[in-house]
């Protein structure tokens, strides 16, 4: 089973390089490592050996669709791992030893120790620690559960099961919801899961992230596009929105230091008066607001 790993990064080098030397400690070593970028300013300095490094525009559908296209007649399970993702060194024998065990399995997504995402993140040196207890511990039985999406950060596809399919480009930049939309395409091949097979943190680094209000912008439109489009249904959809709304409403009387409350409720409400214009394109956040 050859397991090949694509990581999409944008101004993140310090942990891109973390995130790569973690991979060559593996227990098994994957058939592929891509690193998406950019330009050179995203890359750690030093040698990022084995990764192949491949470049263009920005952006984590398009970033990952050309890992795709870089491995998809090389493997057979192709892995997306966020820039501050670390992993467990048995990720890949993990994912490897999942795929091989169960034919129905299209997609997984894998278990967190610790997510760092709504939070001002987790160090390098936290993420390593609980990481080196759970690789201390003895091996434990996989344990799986059906799962509608994939959490982008950590997730894993079979790649036959693609039958061409990529990521929507048409969700630019961060491309919220981008793994969810993916996911419900590619069960119409197999079984989505949930797996302990592969376990990682994800550090939820701050640096590089979309800006406040477009990803304001974003927690709006994405959810009613990808309805209209047919993979998310219109409960899951509202219940995002209002969500959001809500939450960025009674957080921007109150905001975290890490996060642009403001900003993001400045974002929710452009994109609701674009709905009402019949305006509703995730492609909008190219056209310069929220820079």
């Amino acid at each position: 089973m050859k397991v090949a790993v694509v990581v999409a990064s944008v101004g993140r080098p310090k942990e891109l390089g973390d995130l790569i030397a973690e991979m060559r400690l593996q227990t098994m070593q994957p058939s592929a490592i891509v690193v998406s970028v950019e330009s050179d300013a995203d890359l750690p300095e030093g040698d990022l050996h084995p990764a192949r490094i491949i470049f263009g525009s920005r952006g984590s559908s398009i970033q990952r669709n050309r890992g795709i296209d870089l491995v998809a007649d090389e493997a057979d399970v192709v892995a997306f791992f966020d820039d501050d993702y670390l992993p467990s060194k048995r990720v890949i024998e993990g994912i490897a030893r999942l795929f091989s065990s169960d034919p129905t399995i299209a997609g997984a997504t894998g278990t967190l120790l610790a997510d760092g995402i709504g939070t001002t993140g987790i160090s390098f040196d936290d993420a390593m620690a609980q990481l080196a207890a759970f690789d201390s511990a003895p091996l434990a039985a996989d344990r799986d559960e059906a799962s509608q999406g994939t959490y982008g950060c950590n997730m894993a596809f079979r790649l036959s099961a693609l039958n061409g399919l990529r990521f929507d480009e048409n969700l630019p930049l961060y491309g919220w919801q981008e793994d969810y939309d993916f996911a419900r395409r590619v069960s119409a091949s197999g079984r989505i899961v949930k797996s302990t097979a592969f376990v990682g943190v994800h550090r939820g680094v701050t640096n590089g992230r979309t800006s406040g209000v477009r990803f304001g912008y974003s927690q709006v439109v994405n959810p009613i596009y990808l309805w209209r489009k047919g993979t998310m249904a219109l409960s899951y959809s509202l219940w995002l929105m209002s969500r959001n709304i809500l939450k960025n409403h009674v957080r921007t009387i109150w905001p975290e230091s890490h996060i642009d409350r403001a900003g993001r409720l400045k974002g929710n409400y452009i994109a609701l008066a674009d709905l009402l214009r019949g305006r509703c394109d995730p492609r909008r956040i190219l056209d310069g607001f929220g820079r």
